[in-house]
């Protein structure tokens, strides 16, 4: 089977914390333009689309060498969730006559990554050695959670056995890299299916942008690299 790797970065011109957050520019340059360069990097990657309904986000995309496809203002709002984005971009390739057997979803909220995330990401399933894969940080934190009388009990450890925190190892989230095949997405509207395999990215990575002051973090982080 031939491998058409897509990845695909969804990017709604709508924003409540920060308006215009996915062209505001960041250490010169649109916030967007950093995950349309890490894609268009990565050579296991075919083709690089933004999934956009806004105008502005649609050119700047253009400028900094992604394909762009026009997201339906139903699937463009506050609830509709980054999995109709990227199925919609499959089925307008499938139109063209083009088609995916993987998807890269890229979040450009995630402006920070390595040249070779993507790849590394990436290719933990097109080895088959798993069926999806994200990236995650490392946490060694101490958790907990309330139950409805707001009493809180521990999540990963023992308060009678408490442990060193560099013993504590789990992972996080970042939100930066997921990958999947494109049947597995089609199938089941999730991004996360079968084998999932993890890819560690630098504790720097674990910062989204969301806000303004988050905005400010990452600025820093990125000069300090």
């Amino acid at each position: 089977m031939n491998k058409n790797v897509v990845a695909i970065i969804p990017a709604r011109g709508g924003s409540k914390g920060v308006p215009k957050k996915n062209i505001k520019a960041i250490n010169g340059k649109p916030l967007i333009a950093y995950s349309i360069e890490h894609a268009l990097s990565t050579k296991t990657v075919n083709r690089v689309i933004v999934s956009t309904d806004c105008d502005e986000i649609a050119q700047v995309s253009l400028e900094y060498g992604a394909e762009v496809i026009k997201r339906p203002e139903d699937i463009s709002g506050d609830f509709a969730s980054s999995e109709d984005a990227l199925i919609h971009s499959i089925n307008e390739l499938e139109h063209e006559g083009w088609t995916a057997s993987h998807v890269v979803f890229l979040q450009c909220t995630s402006p920070i990554r390595k040249s070779t995330d993507i790849a590394q990401t990436l290719e933990l399933v097109l080895s088959e050695q798993f069926d999806s894969a994200l990236t995650v940080v490392e946490n060694h934190r101490f958790l907990w959670r309330t139950d409805a009388n707001n009493t809180a009990t521990p999540v990963n450890y023992d308060p009678h056995n408490r442990k060193m925190r560099q013993e504590i190892n789990e992972y996080q989230e970042n939100g930066s890299i997921y990958v999947m095949k494109t049947e597995d997405l089609i199938n089941t509207k999730c991004r996360l299916n079968g084998r999932v395999g993890i890819h560690v990215m630098d504790e720097a990575t674990g910062y989204e942008i969301d806000t303004p002051v988050d905005f400010k973090i990452i600025e820093q982080l990125m000069s300090e690299k």
